[in-house]
């Protein structure tokens, strides 16, 4: 039971990180004229989206073996290994810096 929350925990950190260090580029303008109407039309539409480009951060999630003050009942705790999610973000930007190397 401790495991599963500890690795939830660590995908729901490493999932917040990632959506924060994302980089974005705006490659092309956008472009948005609505046509005009009356009784007929006098102007033609035109929509341009803009485009994106989007790096994504590299996240890596492992564990490592920590050891820790675990509360037994009673009033002493004993140190017991536990099996804690350990995670990696490398930013976009240094992302693309090594795909450049």
């Amino acid at each position: 039971m401790r495991k599963s929350a500890f690795v939830i925990a660590g995908i729901v950190s490493a999932a917040s990180i990632a959506l924060v260090g994302c980089d974005v580029q705006k490659t092309q303008e956008g472009n948005v004229t609505a046509p005009k109407f009356e009784v007929s039309k006098t102007k033609e539409g035109d929509v341009t989206l803009p485009k994106y480009d989007v790096t994504a951060p590299k996240v890596d999630v492992t564990t490592e073996q920590k050891t820790v003050d675990v509360p037994k009942v009673g009033v002493y705790t004993e140190k017991e290994t536990l099996t804690v999610p350990k995670v990696n973000v490398t930013p976009a930007n240094e992302v693309k810096a090594a795909e450049k190397k």
